[in-house]
C-alpha cells in the first residue's frame, strides 16, 4: 500500500467519526466551502489520511461511499459545499492476511498512543511482494495485539530495508491520523547521515526536484518531471578518500528521496548498487542512517525530539572520514515547528 497522499489541508478533520464493526469504520464529513469542487476520492484523503488515495478510489467503485445519503461510484465526482460524505473505511484484503510474528525491535519511546522504533539495517519494514513476513509490521502484531486495527499496523512513514534509524508508529487511530497529517503538512522532522562518492560542490545545498518511478527500471525510483516535488537539505561533515560524510534533512517523504537526490547530483550513496553506488569503507549496505527524529505528539501536542546513534558498520565507516569525533547533536533550529 502506497504512503499516504500530501495534498490536503492539514487542518481539516472528519467532523464525525462512527464505530464500525472489527474489520470496518464509518466516517461522516460535511462538506466545506474550501473544499467545494474538489475531486470525490481527493476529499476522501482527508477524510481518512491514513489510506491510499488508491485504496479510497477502490472504496467508491465497491459502493462504500455515500454522498447526501446516496452511493456515489464515481471517485472523480466533484462535491459541494454542505453536502454529506460518508465512507465505510475497510481495511485492504492483503492486510487482513497479515500475521503476528515476535521479532525483537528496539523500542526508544513509548505511551499509549505511540512508539518510537530504532530500526535495524535489513529490516523491512512492510510486508511486500518478497518479503511477506519478519518485518516491523509483522513484529508490530506480536508486540501489540490492538494494532491489527488500525491501517498498517499503525505504521505511518517507511524506511527502506538497508537504511537504519528512527520511526515513529502510532499505537490508536486518532494519533494514526494525528501523525499522518503532520507528516503532510512537512511539521515533523527527520534527518539523516549519509556517505556519498564524490566531493560536493557546496558545502550547504538544497535539492528540490520531483521525484517519481523510473520509466526504464521499476524497482528505482528517478528525477522526472512528471514525478512529486521533493526537497532534500544537505549539509557537508566532512571529505576524504573520495568520500563525503553528509547530513541530510527531508522536508518531503518520497520513496528513496535522499538516495535519489545525491545520485541524480552525482554523489550516489556508498554501496547504494541500485543507484550506481560502490562498495567502500567497508559498508556492505547503503550508507544511510535516519539519525534524528522530532515531532509534536499527535495527542497531548508535547514536542518530542529523539537521537540515534548508528550502527557499527556506519560508525566504522563515518570515523574513517570524520574522525574520533564520530557525531555532533543535530541542530534542533529546524524544529522550531514544533514548539
Amino acid at each position: 500500500m502506497s504512503s499516504a497522499p500530501t495534498d490536503f489541508d492539514a487542518d481539516q478533520r472528519p467532523d464525525e467519526v462512527e464505530p464500525g464493526d472489527e474489520t470496518s469504520e464509518i466516517r461522516a464529513h460535511a462538506v466545506t466551502l474550501e473544499q467545494h469542487g474538489e475531486r470525490l476520492d481527493k476529499l476522501l484523503t482527508s477524510i481518512a489520511p491514513e489510506f491510499s488515495r488508491a485504496h479510497l478510489q477502490g472504496l467508491v467503485a465497491d459502493g462504500r461511499v455515500q454522498v447526501d445519503g446516496k452511493v456515489s461510484s464515481t471517485s472523480s465526482a466533484k462535491v459541494k459545499a454542505g453536502m454529506r460524505v460518508q465512507v465505510e473505511l475497510v481495511r485492504p484484503a492483503h492486510e487482513l492476511a497479515f500475521k503476528p510474528e515476535t521479532i525483537p525491535l528496539n523500542i526508544v519511546y513509548e505511551d499509549e498512543h505511540v512508539l518510537v522504533v530504532d530500526k535495524p539495517a535489513g529490516l523491512v519494514v512492510h510486508p511486500a511482494a518478497g518479503n511477506w513476513s519478519g518485518t516491523l509490521l509483522n513484529g508490530l502484531l506480536a508486540r501489540d495485539p490492538a494494532a491489527v486495527a488500525l491501517p498498517r499496523a499503525g505504521i505511518v512513514h517507511r524506511l527502506d530495508k538497508d537504511t537504519s534509524g528512527l520511526m515513529v508508529v502510532g499505537r490508536t487511530l486518532p494519533a494514526v491520523t494525528g501523525l499522518m497529517r503532520d507528516i503532510a503538512a512537512r511539521v515533523v522532522s527527520r534527518k539523516y547521515l549519509a556517505l556519498v562518492h564524490g566531493r560536493l560542490k557546496l558545502d550547504q545545498d538544497s535539492i528540490e526536484a520531483p521525484i517519481g518511478r523510473d520509466p526504464k527500471v521499476r524497482v528505482r525510483m528517478a528525477v522526472i518531471h512528471t514525478g512529486k516535488w521533493a526537497k532534500t537539505d544537505i549539509d557537508l561533515v566532512a571529505y576524504d578518500q573520495g568520500i563525503g560524510a553528509v547530513r541530510c534533512t527531508l522536508h518531503t517523504g518520497r520513496t528513496h528521496q535522499i538516495r535519489v537526490h545525491l545520485a541524480f547530483r552525482g554523489h550516489p550513496l556508498v554501496s547504494d548498487e541500485l543507484y550506481g553506488g560502490r562498495p567502500a569503507l567497508g559498508m556492505a549496505r547503503q550508507a544511510l542512517h535516519a539519525a534524528h527524529l522530532a515531532f509534536k505528539h499527535p495527542i497531548t501536542g508535547e514536542p518530542l525530539r529523539f537521537d540515534s546513534a548508528p550502527p557499527a558498520d556506519f560508525q566504522q565507516a563515518w570515523a574513517q572520514i570524520v574522525g574520533d569525533d564520530l557525531l555532533e547533536d543535530f541542530d534542533d533550529a529546524d524544529d522550531g515547528a514544533l514548539e
